[in-house]
């Protein structure tokens, strides 16, 4: 079932007011496509003021709220997730991202519909500087933080299922960055290097991308993935150290003096984890954010774009029309 003008479907999407869900909805009905979301709360959301989508409440771990959203539906795009790097959250992240994927995956295999399951790199082997991972790396030496540990096991509970008939399709993207970013999500690393200037980067470094090309992506997958297949949607390969120096310089503000030492990220994130004891909460800064910055999470698309007809922009228009979204929208001043 490839999607074309001439091929109208009604797509199911789940977590349509995340960043790349949100993108998804736009691309489709850019496509002429029938789009149904299913959101927790049906009350108007601003990310899906006035798109002419149907709109149904529902959540993803609620099995009879995920079979009534996929009825009469053609296809499911499963964005919905919890993202946290972190040590805490495991069983807040469980039912989300586990036993919400089981339970869309069952009601799509029980409806004979095809799935396209978004993951995220991060449930992949881990890549390096001068050598890029792909689908085939073995999932190694990522830090085993709950999302991680959760990702992945999202992914085994599915390919259980397409064993069994499940028509789905995995899709793993890297750090997205672009509009319709409203909670934020990714884009808070942009905001944060405008705002606070920081002096040091992370050591590590990411395959960056535009997350309307991941939309897209996402979108061929459901005619062109190959059945129980990963698909690696990254993008250009660089340190955090070039990217924060790309985005201060694009912002006109000033660039990290250098990349955070060994020592310096052990402290940090040491720091991070005693406040989140006393504070009872933990925040983005804590010692398993810190060692995953430190790694080089880079990958290799060419998977994808042989078979999705995958496609990047470049990254400075990526980065430029974020940074312009995020001021319109009033994030960061004008």
């Amino acid at each position: 079932m490839g999607i074309t003008e001439d091929n109208v479907v009604r797509v199911l999407v789940t977590g349509a007011t995340g960043l790349l869900g949100n993108n998804v909805v736009r691309m489709l009905l850019e496509h002429g496509q029938q789009v149904r979301v299913m959101v927790r709360d049906s009350r108007a959301n601003r990310s899906l003021a006035k798109l002419d989508i149907e709109i149904v409440q529902g959540d993803v771990k609620d099995e009879e709220s995920v079979k009534t959203a996929m009825l009469g539906a053609d296809a499911v795009i499963h964005s919905a997730a919890m993202v946290h790097i972190g040590w805490t959250k495991e069983k807040l992240m469980q039912p989300t991202n586990v036993e919400g994927t089981r339970i869309v995956g069952e009601a799509a295999l029980k409806q004979k519909i095809r799935m396209v399951h978004v993951s995220s790199v991060d449930a992949l082997g881990i890549g390096q500087e001068d050598a890029p991972a792909n689908e085939e790396t073995p999932r190694e030496g990522k830090i085993p933080c709950p999302y991680v540990l959760t990702k992945r096991a999202a992914e085994e509970e599915l390919q259980k299922l397409i064993a069994n008939g499940l028509h789905a399709v995995i899709v793993n993207p890297g750090l997205m960055f672009g509009p319709w970013d409203w909670k934020p999500s990714s884009g808070r690393m942009l905001i944060s290097v405008v705002k606070k200037q920081p002096p040091l980067a992370p050591r590590g470094g990411g395959t960056t991308c535009d997350v309307r090309d991941v939309a897209l992506g996402c979108i061929n997958a459901i005619g062109h993935g190959r059945v129980g297949e990963n698909y690696i949607l990254g993008g250009e390969n660089i340190s955090y150290f070039d990217l924060w120096t790309r985005i201060a310089n694009m912002t006109g503000r000033r660039p990290p003096w250098r990349r955070m030492g060994p020592f310096i990220s052990m402290m940090v994130g040491m720091f991070g984890d005693t406040w989140a004891t006393m504070e009872g909460k933990e925040g983005e800064v804590n010692s398993a954010a810190l060692r995953i910055a430190g790694q080089f999470h880079y990958y290799s698309s060419d998977k994808a774009k042989a078979e999705l007809g995958y496609n990047n922009r470049p990254l400075d228009q990526t980065l430029e029309d974020a940074w312009h979204w995020f001021r319109k929208h009033g994030y960061l001043p004008l």
